[in-house]
């Protein structure tokens, strides 16, 4: 883990889709990596109703960009994790991102 990390990471969903089964694994995999990678982790719901709940990875001032995206069906913590590393792994070789490239290392050793 780095101490000196600015980065988020967000979870974005339909107040109705918080309390659904599907939920728990994104939150559970989202919270997992962001503890990984001292990050920090937020959740945040809309009254709007909607189905596909977001992850999206800031830092700092910059804008969000979405991470991942899981529609309707449900998908497990395992594939969850799969994916944000996929996305985070291919962040860091961005240059707006030179933090996630220091982290490059531990974002392969998530699982």
């Amino acid at each position: 883990m780095l101490e000196n990390c600015s980065g988020k990471l967000f979870v974005y969903a339909s107040s109705f889709v918080s309390r659904e089964r599907r939920f728990e694994p994104v939150r559970a995999a989202t919270k997992k990596m962001a503890s990984y990678l001292n990050l920090s982790f937020e959740i945040k719901t809309f009254r709007k109703k909607f189905e596909p709940i977001y992850v999206y990875y800031k830092n700092g001032d910059d804008e969000p960009i979405p991470i991942c995206c899981v529609n309707g069906k449900f998908s497990g913590i395992e594939e969850i994790c799969a994916s944000l590393r996929n996305m985070m792994f291919v962040l860091s070789f961005h240059p707006r991102h030179s933090a996630l490239k220091q982290m490059r290392k531990e974002i392969m050793q998530f699982s």
